[in-house]
């Protein structure tokens, strides 16, 4: 691009600062929906149904599908594909499974605003709505992972210092979070689910002039990554994530599990009628397969125009570089930040949500506040209040935790999100389908598949992320359905004893 580059900087900041007005704007705009609690968690009812699907597939793509997924392409080749085709069509297959119990169970008691509280409802359990709420601040590595892809895309594009780059994506997504709740948050996301597609689409569409072949470009790329590496065409991978069948396998069960994550399912919730979950279903279907599929190309592309890169994370920002000329790279570059930032801010409010209405309305209430005789709205109030200021708590964590660059950035974001997802599968799942799953069985499962996950990765007896999580949902599925059985065979046995006592 030559001295075009000279532009790009100054193009990137007018952006980012329009972005911040754009996102500041629609946090005022929010603050009308976010008074109370429910507003600020779910804005149930206040955003179009097919809105809130192209948030959902905004939330879902992330620094991971656009920066992370991609630098395994560059690394691993044609096997990433494995992740790619089953982030839509397996994470899709588990949200029109899931959506509509999931749904009509949100909406009793009163209804709920996480998952902890949709848990805690459902097995009528304050102590597994606690043990949910803490396994969810495991989303913290998801945003650490968020936080470094965006300062990745700084570094490598504009040359802003990494630290800098972090800092900058944790106050613009305070502070409109902060403002508007999940109002905001939807309606930005659906703004930036958008462009995303739209940046999907040209890296996609850039093959034909970087690396050519016409109609024939699969063929081209396929030839042109044999010949740096026959490994980068095969199915299977050495050393990466996708070394065997049963690695495969292990990552297919992630995603279609993924579906049941907090800051995801959370968007479920936010319907209002039934009959608007197919209009929601359907955008978020749309929107996970065009954010899904396309850009792992660019990573593959990246591999044969700029090998040798010190980070296969940057592979991206380095091929947007290379491809297309400075006012498309400003554009570009706004689109990638988006996708960073639509999970980022989906991710802190689920966490804060959390903290404020599962942990510190059922723990921290009942003891500051046990004589005050609180109203509802005084309640609600004090409720909303702690999840602001843990907003602001979980920002500063996150740009902690961020300083030191991981590995990468892939394995990070899904290191949490494998955690909650082996605590939670379970629990969730039968408590659709099967009558007999009951409260002592869901508290069995979180603890086990949880600590089972932590045990393998912590020690190292299994390093690979994807299978420790399969092996620890496993265990999960098998502890809930034995422990509830028991606990339903205990019942019996003293339901009969007192009947018979009462006969004596």
């Amino acid at each position: 691009m030559g001295d075009e580059t000279s532009w790009l900087l100054p193009l990137i900041a007018l952006m980012l600062v329009g972005y911040f007005a754009l996102t500041t704007w629609l946090g005022k705009k929010g603050k009308a929906h976010s008074g109370s609690m429910k507003g600020f968690a779910i804005a149930k009812g206040k955003v179009n149904p097919a809105v809130v699907g192209m948030s959902f597939g905004a939330s879902y793509a992330s620094a991971n599908l656009f920066l992370g997924v991609p630098g395994w392409a560059y690394t691993y080749g044609l096997s990433t594909l494995w992740y790619t085709i089953g982030c839509f069509g397996v994470t899709w297959l588990g949200l029109l499974l899931f959506t509509k119990t999931f749904w009509r169970y949100g909406q009793k008691n009163g209804g709920s605003l996480t998952i902890p509280q949709w848990l805690g409802n459902r097995y009528n359990s304050k102590a597994l709505r606690v043990l949910v709420a803490l396994l969810v601040l495991f989303n913290i590595y998801y945003i650490v992972g968020q936080n470094v892809g965006l300062a990745t895309m700084f570094e490598t594009v504009i040359g802003i210092p990494y630290l800098w780059g972090i800092a900058i994506g944790v106050i613009i997504t305070v502070v409109y979070v902060s403002l508007g709740g999940a109002f905001a948050q939807i309606v930005s996301d659906g703004i930036q689910g958008a462009t995303m597609a739209i940046v999907s689409l040209l890296l996609f569409i850039s093959l034909l002039w970087t690396i050519g072949g016409g109609w024939n470009v699969f063929g081209t790329l396929q030839a042109e990554l044999r010949a740096i590496d026959p490994a980068l065409v095969s199915p299977l991978s050495t050393g990466g994530p996708f070394y065997s069948g049963f690695a495969i396998l292990s990552i297919q069960w992630l995603l279609f599990s993924f579906v049941l994550l907090p800051h995801l399912m959370n968007k479920v919730l936010t319907v209002e009628k039934e009959e608007d979950l197919r209009t929601f279903t359907l955008s978020a279907g749309i929107s996970l397969f065009t954010l899904s599929i396309f850009s792992v190309f660019a990573g593959l592309a990246a591999r044969i125009i700029l090998p040798g890169l010190s980070s296969a994370d940057s592979a991206i920002p380095a091929y947007i570089m290379e491809a297309f000329p400075v006012v498309i790279v400003a554009l570009l570059v706004m689109g990638l930040i988006s996708a960073i930032l639509s999970t980022t801010d989906s991710l802190y409010l689920g966490i804060t949500n959390s903290i404020g209405n599962d942990l510190f309305k059922v723990l921290a209430v009942p003891v500051l506040y046990k004589n005050k005789h609180l109203t509802e709205q005084e309640l609600d109030a004090k409720v909303l209040k702690a999840s602001k200021v843990s907003l602001v708590f979980i920002g500063l964590v996150s740009l902690y935790m961020s300083i030191n660059r991981p590995e990468s950035l892939a394995l990070l974001t899904n290191f949490g999100t494998s955690a909650i997802i082996s605590g939670i599968a379970a629990p969730i799942s039968l408590g659709y389908f099967w009558k007999h799953a009951n409260k002592s069985g869901a508290i069995a499962s979180v603890v086990s598949g949880a600590g089972c996950y932590m045990i393998l990765t912590g020690t190292g007896i299994i390093e690979h992320v994807f299978q420790a999580m399969f092996f620890s949902s496993i265990l999960g599925f098998t502890s809930m359905i034995t422990v509830s059985l028991l606990a339903e065979t205990l019942r019996k046995r003293e339901k009969t004893s007192q009947e018979a006592v009462r006969g004596l």
